[in-house]
């Protein structure tokens, strides 16, 4: 038989066939997939094959096969830092979803996540919610983070999960897609699906006040059909995002306007920090490239932390 992995729960696996029927699933022995250090080794959104086995009266089935995926979004394991952790796989497009200052996201966090998005060729939206809830600088600060990574290609929606502003024009991207949404623990994830798909329901908590961060309501990442011909992946915040697997050279092929600028250095193998007749340093200096998104490649290519602590999931 063959399903969709609807949700993982580090053991167990409920797998959803074409007809219909859910089964909860493990894996049949030592299962790994080959090329990839993944703490997972399966994913939600992946297509598996399975077959099932009675015991005590109670139907189970035994995944065998995991059918190649066409991208996945990945990042640094909570622990292992040699290894990574498949948040998704086979999806049409994300839901970045970014909060000014309740609780903050940092440009940082925002590139680290696009710049793996790319790498995977995976459409990536940002949703910059809460927009009832800020005063004239914070949506002045909305303003500006929308106009740079708009300038870059990427669509900006500002939206209220409370108040419903834009989700209908949210709603209208996901329509025959399956569609991950992410962000920071707090962000309004879960309230901006129950906007879309009130009979979801999922759990939701409010911000802690005392730090200003989301309380973790997601444990495990889970994939929900929808009632307009839609799939949603909704997943656990995340602190940080490690990015994992990608040669100095390259990362800023990962960037689209850096990308389009290499070309134009002198040397081919430009890493646009010290060389001569660096393009890129000279649209830094020329204002034509914004100055977050370059102190965040720095930051890649140097192998640095985010500022925003730690590489892991919130936990409660």
């Amino acid at each position: 038989m063959t399903g969709h992995v609807y949700k993982s729960t580090g053991s167990w696996y409920t797998v959803k066939t074409d007809l219909g029927y859910t089964y909860e699933c493990r894996i049949k022995g030592k299962f790994r997939i080959k090329g990839i250090k993944s703490t997972n080794p399966i994913a939600v959104g992946d297509v598996v094959d399975f077959e099932l086995e009675t015991d005590n009266n109670q139907e189970s089935g035994i995944i065998y096969n995991i059918h190649d995926r066409t991208n996945y979004i990945v990042r640094k394991s909570v622990n292992l830092s040699k290894q990574t952790h498949i948040i998704a796989a086979n999806l049409d497009q994300v839901f970045l979803m970014v909060t000014i200052n309740n609780p903050p996201t940092l440009p940082s966090f925002i590139d680290r996540f696009l710049v793996t998005a790319e790498a995977y060729s995976i459409k990536t939206v940002l949703l910059f919610n809460k927009i009832d809830t800020y005063d004239e600088e914070a949506l002045n600060e909305v303003k500006y983070l929308a106009h740079i990574y708009r300038k870059i290609g990427y669509e900006c929606i500002g939206v209220s999960a409370k108040t419903g502003k834009n989700v209908d024009k949210v709603k209208a991207l996901m329509e025959n897609k399956t569609s991950m949404f992410s962000g920071h623990s707090g962000v309004g994830k879960s309230t901006l699906v129950n906007s879309i798909e009130p009979s979801l329901n999922i759990k939701t908590k409010e911000i802690s006040t005392q730090h200003m961060q989301g309380q973790h309501t997601t444990t495990f990442a889970e994939m929900f059909d929808l009632g307009f011909n839609a799939k949603i992946i909704d997943t656990p915040g995340i602190k940080g995002f490690g990015v994992v697997d990608m040669d100095k050279e390259e990362i800023g092929d990962y960037f689209p306007e850096i990308f389009k600028l290499k070309q134009d250095c002198k040397f081919n193998n430009c890493l646009h920090i010290q060389e001569p007749k660096c393009a890129v340093k000279s649209a830094l200096d020329d204002n034509e490239l914004a100055f977050s998104r370059y102190r965040s490649y720095l930051q890649i290519v140097e192998g640095e932390d985010e500022h925003y602590r730690t590489d892991t999931w919130d936990k409660e």
